[in-house]
């Protein structure tokens, strides 16, 4: 089983060793008193699609979000009522083995042809996703124009597949999703009674912090993440793994809980399959019978009554899968071969430095951004360390910055402080990157001790003084050109 927890004290070779282990048209329901399930003729079936990074060593999240939209239209949903955000720099990328076309799973199809280029690039951003899901096209900041603009007999499902940490969901540009912004978004959409009931998935790691103490069950939202408040999620389809992607592929081609839900949703009639039933079959398949810890706990957050609703409701019905029934499918799923999502990219850069040739420039560039990335790293890890220390002693200082709080309770108290001691930390010690957002939990400890924003400043310079934050930033690194 591939499984990868990254040390950076542990020795470069080492290390890759592990890494190889490791609106407009609407939706007629059945009305009532009909073949399936007697309920009203519904109103419109929306969809928000989320790839919340960038680069070609994240494929996976934009791979990703293509089949799940390729899902949605097979199932009847309409271009218009689908708003996608990715950043739309894989199909045509120069590492792209298949120039314009993007596939999440190793004999997959392609997934990107016709997929919309609704928020593309500096577009997706947390501004724009606001104005989206809340209708209000005069806050858009470029992109389609396209908004939900739903009504209250309306249903809306959410994807998002991302890098995340507690508290956190990523965004190629900045600021990052955070979780308390994220649920008065929710709230205010609930308040505006412009939808019925409304389904989100979540894909990245700690994505229960997002909701855990914070969702209310009165929204008529339900909520399923790929992990709990404190745990990974993984990539998968990875090379080295079984099944490997294609051999000219040095990148995941997907995540796990993402392809869970999807690969079930293509092989199940969605008029039959309940929500219930495929967040225990996701469930199930994304712990991968919890060997070696490579798996992640499925967890569900809000309105848990919507569950007993069926699928189609939400990501609509295939005709050809209109015989499927539970007799003809199989029932056994094999464990899958998975990768720490935040130990991808150095999958990914590895795998690149292997395939070239011995005397080609490109191999030193790559070298030489697996040492920057492994420092950077290394250097985020002690600085954090470091400052714990100063603050709480030396003794106190780790295990306060490592607390997880209670069951039920939020990450944090005070979420603007988290905001601030964010800022502070990357001023003066640099980007945080998608693996440093791990360290969110260490930043809401020091609000939730009450520590001043001063205190922590002169940790901060303490800490990082001589490193220059401009040296590293999400967009002078990670190989993706």
């Amino acid at each position: 089983m591939a499984r990868f927890s990254a040390s950076p004290l542990v020795i470069f070779p080492a290390l890759l060793c592990m890494l190889v282990l490791s609106r407009a048209d609407v939706i007629r329901m059945p009305s009532k008193g009909s073949s399936f399930d007697g309920e009203e003729e519904a109103g419109t079936s929306w969809a928000i699609l989320v790839a919340g990074s960038s680069g070609y060593g994240n494929y996976r999240h934009q791979a990703d979000v293509c089949h799940a939209y390729q899902i949605l239209r097979k199932g009847g949903l309409k271009e218009e009522n689908i708003v996608v955000f990715m950043f739309d720099d894989l199909a045509n990328n120069r590492l792209n083995p298949r120039p314009g076309i993007i596939i999440n799973h190793p004999h997959g199809q392609d997934v990107y042809a016709g997929v919309p280029k609704d928020y593309t690039g500096k577009q997706v951003t947390v501004k724009n996703l606001y104005a989206v899901l809340l209708g209000n096209k005069s806050a858009l900041d470029g992109g389609s124009g396209k908004v939900v603009d739903s009504k209250p007999n309306d249903r809306i499902f959410i994807y998002y597949s991302d890098h995340g940490g507690p508290g956190v969901l990523g965004m190629p540009n900045l600021p990052y999703l955070y979780a308390e912004d994220f649920i008065s978004l929710l709230q205010n959409k609930y308040e505006s009674n412009s939808y019925k009931e409304m389904v989100i998935y979540v894909e990245s790691c700690e994505s229960g912090s997002m909701f855990e103490g914070m969702m209310s069950e009165d929204l008529k939202i339900y909520v399923t993440t790929a992990s709990n408040a404190e745990e990974n999620s993984w990539g998968t389809y990875c090379p080295g793994m079984i099944p490997p992607p294609p051999p000219e592929y040095s990148t995941c081609l997907g995540d796990l809980y993402s392809v869970s839900w999807m690969e079930d949703s293509e092989s199940h009639n969605l008029k039959l399959e309940t929500i219930e039933k495929q967040y225990q079959i996701v469930k199930a398949r994304t712990l991968n019978f919890n060997t070696s810890n490579a798996g992640s706990h499925v967890m569900e957050y809000g309105t848990k009554s919507i569950k007993a609703e069926k699928l189609y409701l939400y990501q609509g019905f295939d005709p050809s899968n209109a015989n499927i029934s539970d007799n003809n499918l199989p029932q056994t799923i094999m464990p899958s071969e998975v990768i720490n999502q935040r130990d991808a990219d150095l999958l990914f850069m590895w795998k690149m430095y292997e395939q070239l040739d011995n005397n080609s420039n490109n191999k030193t560039e790559i070298l030489e951004e697996i040492t920057a990335t492994m420092k950077h790293r290394l250097h985020l890890d002690s600085s954090i360390d470091f400052i714990g220390k100063l603050i709480f002693g030396s003794i106190k200082g780790p295990s306060i910055l490592r607390n997880i709080r209670s069951s039920g309770q939020p990450l944090v108290d005070d979420w603007d402080c988290l905001k601030s001691m964010v800022r502070i930390f990357e001023s003066h010690c640099g980007s945080l990157t998608q693996y440093g957002m791990k360290h969110m939990r260490a930043f809401a400890n020091i609000c939730n001790s009450d520590i001043s924003l001063d205190a922590m400043e002169g940790a901060c310079i303490s800490a990082c003084g001589g490193y220059n934050s401009a040296k590293w930033s999400p967009l002078s690194h990670g190989y993706s050109a």
